[in-house]
């Protein structure tokens, strides 16, 4: 009979180290990953095997960044590597210009639109596959979370978060 072998990972590369926090789920939009979402800048390893992980909130402020640095610690921990620093720097700052293509794409097949060019943001269900785009009114500069805006498409009425442009 033949045995199972584990996966042994090795956290000797850094890129492999950001890769592992990276894949690590928003904890407030769950459809995205915080390395889609941009917000790993890096990550070091030091001599002694302790690893520091370089993030950056979307939002200041952001309520989520304290889950956000537990579950970086847990995603580590659980590939081999229990003494993890996550370091939190605010510039440069964060912007939308840092979201992945499939951060995008993951955001929008679940109906949160990105911010649009000038700020305004296209309807994800009218504008969807190339449609031309429809007017859209803003209903709150908050959503629901501090990064995102609620928003109405005035041609189907329905109500939609999108991303703020910052």
């Amino acid at each position: 009979m033949e045995q199972a072998q584990t996966e042994i990972v090795l956290l000797d590369d850094p890129t492999r180290v950001a890769a592992i926090a990276g894949a690590v789920p928003d904890p407030e939009l769950r459809v995205v990953t915080i390395g889609e979402l941009g917000i790993v800048r890096g990550a070091e390893l030091a001599e002694d095997g302790r690893v520091t992980v370089t993030i950056t909130p979307t939002y200041s402020g952001c309520p989520a960044m304290d889950a956000i640095r537990d579950d970086i610690r847990s995603a580590l921990a659980a590939a081999g590597h229990p003494d993890v620093e996550v370091k939190t720097v605010l510039s440069p700052a964060w912007s939308t210009d840092m979201i992945t293509e499939s951060g995008w794409a993951a955001l929008e097949r679940t109906g949160i639109a990105a911010p649009g060019a000038t700020g305004t943001p296209a309807c994800p269900r009218c504008a969807h596959g190339g449609k031309p785009v429809t007017p859209v009114l803003q209903i709150s500069r908050y959503a629901s979370t501090p990064c995102q805006s609620l928003w109405s498409c005035r041609s189907c009425l329905e109500p939609f978060n999108a991303i703020k442009k910052l």
